[in-house]
């Protein structure tokens, strides 16, 4: 039987803070509540940044709370240094994601840090997790790891590098981000290897872009070399405000589908996430969003994966 994978959802936040408009807080509730009710167990909820910076995120609090009244949901968000920790932690998150890129210059447009500042904020967070709540969860997400806009090719010994210093610093994981959707198949796979290969076990989510098309094919690349958490927003909503021409996270829904018509047990159920699309529109009114299998429709007679569902 094919593993099965975790679809880790990140529209409430990357799709959210992409976008010029601000959801309303009790907008964000029923979207959230949506997704969980299509069986959705892991979604970042929001970013803890400075309202100033991103007021679509000015109630994280109040997001987070909510969301941990969803039984087994984990409930990510992501901190972008010590103060934003602080504040995630309080709210009582159950995983961070920090954002690092292998790009030196992503890493001063997106956090105003070089790498190595960033190597050092991320050993820094890790120590207060450990003092304050070692029990939430703790992964990097290397943005630009596959190229970026700004500076164009990335050394892949670059990425192997940054990976290796991520985890002496104490990261549970370190996932790798197609951040400028330039990544391909072929790239996908020899990244993943040459990661999995320098830090083990501790490889994480791949966070790949649909901006050329690729989006599903490098998925299934990354699943076909072992990665089995796939970062995805529903309606494709997303992208990187500090990679010029950076779009289009992969849809959920077709990611979905994908998995499921190959017999690969995702634990969602597409005609419920294609419903959640409803509170997402009603919340972002006149808002593009996209997503080839909710246009078309679940084919005559498909079946989804007939294994048992995947809460992890």
């Amino acid at each position: 039987m094919p593993e099965a994978v975790l679809i880790s959802e990140v529209g409430p936040r990357d799709g959210l803070q992409s976008v010029a408009r601000t959801m309303p807080t009790e907008s964000k509730f029923a979207w959230i509540d949506a997704l969980y009710a299509a069986g959705l167990r892991e979604i970042e909820v929001c970013s803890f940044v400075p309202a100033k910076l991103l007021p679509q995120m000015a109630d994280a609090a109040e997001v987070v709370k909510h969301a941990l009244t969803l039984p087994g949901l984990r409930v990510m968000a992501l901190v972008p240094n010590l103060r934003g920790t602080e504040a995630a932690l309080a709210a009582g998150a159950h995983k961070l994601t920090i954002p690092v890129s292998a790009s030196a210059a992503h890493s001063l447009a997106n956090v105003r840090r070089t790498r190595e500042q960033m190597i050092d904020e991320v050993r820094a967070i890790v120590a207060l997790r450990n003092e304050r709540a070692p029990q939430v969860g703790v992964e990097a997400g290397m943005s630009t790891a596959f190229g970026c806009t700004i500076e164009g090719n990335v050394a892949e010994d670059d990425v192997v590098w940054m990976a290796e210093q991520l985890v002496a610093a104490g990261v549970d994981e370190c996932g790798l981000s197609d951040t400028s959707g330039m990544a391909n198949p072929a790239q996908v796979r020899r990244l993943f290897t040459r990661v999995r290969s320098a830090i083990g076990e501790r490889t994480g989510a791949a966070h790949l872009h649909n901006t050329r098309g690729l989006g599903l094919a490098n998925c299934l690349a990354a699943y076909d070399v072992g990665v089995r958490t796939f970062d995805a927003s529903q309606g494709g909503l997303g992208g990187c405000p500090y990679a010029p021409g950076a779009s289009g996270n992969v849809v959920t829904e077709d990611l979905v589908f994908m998995f499921e018509a190959m017999g690969i047990v995702t634990g969602i159920d597409l005609g419920k996430l294609i419903e959640a699309r409803v509170p997402l529109k009603a919340g972002l009114p006149g808002e593009p969003i996209y997503g080839m299998t909710p246009e078309a429709g679940l084919p005559k007679g498909f079946k989804p994966s007939l294994s048992e569902k995947a809460d992890a």
